[in-house]
């Protein structure tokens, strides 16, 4: 709200001259005596002593009021009919302020989280530019083609290299590696043993290639029909990210995946034998939970 204005100092002065004893000198009679002549013109040297002074102690009084007078005087109109427009409506400057900075603020924190998610994000912390993926692993000890082909998630964790995920050898599974992008995580699940389930996560550090594997006869997934000059199968590179406490055992994943529960569409669950299936933002972002709440998950460091 601007300033109240107070009277110019001239108002003030006019008002001190125009006092009683002032009157009563002005109405004296031309045919007064002498000495009542001496006395008005006594009188009328004490009011114009006391106008003066009246007016000296007003200037020094009130220097504020009088530059705040100015500076209301000096406003534009657009400036004032702003803050009239304030004054109608109770709005003060430091509401009208933190109203036009409210947006601005929650705009700049908006930004801030975004990048910190894209920067910092882990396996539990989706996102949109990212995708989701379960591959299976057998953990337990295969003769495939004389070669064991047992390979766990602590088997993951020992590698100092990304590791190749060849031996792909379904079409539907081999479609869904050469979706996957840099960036993306995909849970560890442990198939083909005593308790299979989800024991971690990885993370896809390189995109699909040629799966070479296929071409060697000493390999244990060997494909004599897959040439060099065309290759039929691919391969992606992971790094391992995280190893749960306690797994998600496939019993409790059908329990989560009946109807009207959180797990009910999930890929894994309606194509079993897909070795290679997509897991939505959604079911990635439940799971993490789940296993959390059991002892959270050791991470790559």
């Amino acid at each position: 709200m601007p300033p109240k204005r107070k009277a110019p100092p001239a108002a003030e002065g006019e008002a001190a001259a125009d006092s009683p004893n002032l009157r009563r000198s002005t109405r004296q009679k031309s045919s007064a005596t002498v000495d009542a002549t001496k006395a008005a013109t006594a009188t009328k040297a004490t009011a114009a002593t006391a106008t003066t002074t009246s007016k000296d102690k007003t200037s020094a009084a009130t220097p504020a009021d009088k530059k705040s007078s100015t500076s209301s005087r000096h406003r534009s109109s657009a400036e004032t009919n702003d803050v009239a427009s304030k004054e109608k409506s109770g709005q003060t400057d430091t509401q009208a302020n933190a109203k036009s900075d409210a947006p601005k603020s929650a705009k700049a924190t908006s930004e801030k989280s975004t990048l910190e998610v894209k920067s910092d994000a882990g396996p539990g912390d989706p996102s949109q530019d990212r995708s989701y993926w379960l591959l299976k692993a057998e953990p337990e000890t295969r003769m495939e083609n004389g070669v064991d082909v047992r390979f766990s998630i602590d088997d993951l964790a020992a590698r100092t290299e990304p590791e190749p995920w060849d031996g792909i050898r379904n079409y539907a599974a081999r479609n869904n590696l050469r979706a996957m992008k840099k960036g993306d995580i995909a849970f560890f699940y442990h198939s083909n043993c005593k308790e299979p389930g989800i024991v971690g996560t990885m993370e896809i550090v390189r995109e699909h290639s040629p799966d070479l594997s296929a071409h060697d006869p000493k390999a244990p997934y060997y494909d004599a029909s897959s040439k060099p000059s065309e290759p039929r199968w691919s391969v992606v590179h992971v790094e391992f990210r995280s190893k749960f406490a306690r797994q998600i055992g496939l019993k409790e994943l059908r329990e989560m995946g009946k109807p009207g529960q959180p797990l009910e569409n999930m890929q894994l669950l309606k194509q079993s034998r897909l070795s290679v299936s997509r897991v939505a933002p959604t079911e990635f972002e439940y799971l993490v939970g789940v296993a959390t709440e059991r002892g959270g998950m050791s991470k790559a460091v």
